[in-house]
Parts: C-alpha cells; structure tokens; sequence
C-alpha cells in the first residue's frame, strides 16, 4: 500500500493534464527507444519533430496514463482492470511485454521531471509496475501469446 499512496500523493498534476503528460511520456518513449513507434501504426509516420504538437499522439498518451491512474487507484487490486487490457495488447496489438518495462522507465521520467516524483516515489512506481506486468505476462501465457 505505501508504494501506491507514494505515487498517488504526486498523480495529481498527471491527472489534471493527462493529455500533456501523455504527450510527454510518448514523444519521449519514442525518442528513447525508436522501434516502439512501429507498434503504433498511427503514430508511425509521424517525424520526432512534429510529435510534441500532434493531438492524435497527446489522446493517445493521454488515455495510456487514464489507465495507469486507474489501475494505481485499486491499489494492487487491479485484475478486473488488468484482464481486458492485456487481452487487447496481446490479442489485438501485440505488444511484446518487455514494451511495459520501457513505457514504465519513461513515466517514472517524466513524472520525476515534472510532477515531483523524487527517487523513493519512482522505485515505488517500478515495484508496483513489476507486479502489474507479470500479472500481464500471466495474461499474455493463457492466451497463448509469446510477448
């Protein structure tokens, strides 16, 4: 529980602009690592300087860190939410899992620089996503999907 209230207590300023932060934590995944942009094929021709302005690519980020928020708030209690997300990104996107580990380095970033998550709140926001990921992979296995 206290890795969650750790990073809630900063979430605030995420969720009174989900668009810009998800904006933020896109451009910058994209920037990081350039092979995530293929596995978005609406984002895929969209050149790294135009990407800060493009509101197809903020909507996106912005329903990205949605769920996040949303997950955070059940406090590890986060199946019913989980379930459906990870059978569209294996079934539908396929995501390869190891995307989750980057996409989590990029907002324990992003959130660092901008909404105050020092070092404790960004190893909090890592512990949690390391359950919320094997918990995807776990997904990923009965569906029979090698991501």
């Amino acid at each position: 529980m206290a890795d969650y209230d750790l990073i809630l207590k900063h979430w605030g300023p995420v969720e009174a602009d989900y668009s810009a932060y998800g904006n933020l934590v896109l451009t910058r995944l994209f920037h990081e690592y350039p092979d995530t942009q293929k596995l978005f094929p609406k984002f895929a021709g969209i050149a790294q300087g135009d990407m800060a302005g493009n509101a197809a690519l903020s909507a996106h980020g912005a329903t990205v860190l949605k769920k996040l928020g949303e997950l955070l708030k059940t406090r590890g209690n986060h199946g019913a939410v989980l379930k459906p997300l990870a059978n569209s990104h294996a079934t539908k996107h396929k995501i390869p899992i190891n995307n989750f580990r980057l996409i989590t380095e990029v907002i324990c970033k992003v959130m660092g620089e901008k909404a105050g998550l020092d070092a404790a709140g960004q190893q909090a926001l890592r512990n949690v996503m390391t359950t919320v990921i094997a918990d995807i992979e776990a997904d990923y296995k009965e569906l029979g999907f090698a991501g």
